[in-house]
C-alpha cells in the first residue's frame, strides 16, 4: 500500500480543487455503495451525492485545508481514512466557515474511490456552547 498521507494529500488537493471549480468532476471518485452525510442528511449513490454537491446554494467557493489526518484502515480492501479540518469562503463573502470533513477511501484497480464522505461546518458561538452542545457524562 502506499503511504497512506501521500495519497490522502494527493486525493484532498484533487477532490477541494474540482469541488471549487466544478463539482460535477466529482462523480468519478464515487461508486453506487458510496454515502455522503452532509450536514446529518444522508446521500447515497453517486448521482445522488452528485446532485447535492451541484444544488449548493453559492456559486463561488475556495476551500483552504489547515489539517489533514490519514491513516491505513485494515478492512478487507486495502482504504484509507482521512480526516479533513479547514475554512472556506463562499461567493465573496469575508469571514471563512469552519468545516471538517472525513473520507474513506478504498482502493480498487490500484486508485481510490469515496465509501465514505461526511460534511460538516463548525459553528461556534457562545450561545451554542450554552443551548446546544452535546454533553458527556463523565460516570466511569
Amino acid at each position: 500500500m502506499s503511504n497512506p498521507t501521500d495519497v490522502a494529500t494527493q486525493f484532498v488537493q484533487f477532490y477541494y480543487e474540482k469541488f471549487d471549480s466544478d463539482r460535477s468532476q466529482l462523480a468519478p471518485l464515487y461508486r453506487d455503495q458510496s454515502m455522503l452525510t452532509f450536514e446529518a442528511n444522508p446521500y447515497v449513490g453517486t448521482t445522488n451525492i452528485v446532485k447535492k454537491l451541484q444544488e449548493l446554494s453559492f456559486t463561488k467557493v475556495s476551500h483552504q485545508v489547515h489539517t489533514l489526518d490519514a491513516q491505513p484502515s485494515n478492512s478487507s480492501n486495502p482504504s484509507i481514512i482521512v480526516l479533513v479540518t479547514g475554512a472556506l469562503l463562499v461567493d465573496g463573502e469575508e469571514n471563512p466557515l469552519k468545516f471538517s470533513q472525513a473520507f474513506h477511501l478504498v482502493q480498487e484497480n490500484g486508485t481510490y474511490f469515496v465509501l465514505n464522505d461526511v460534511f460538516r461546518l463548525v459553528l461556534v458561538s457562545s450561545f451554542f456552547f450554552r443551548s446546544q452542545a452535546v454533553r458527556f457524562s463523565s460516570s466511569l
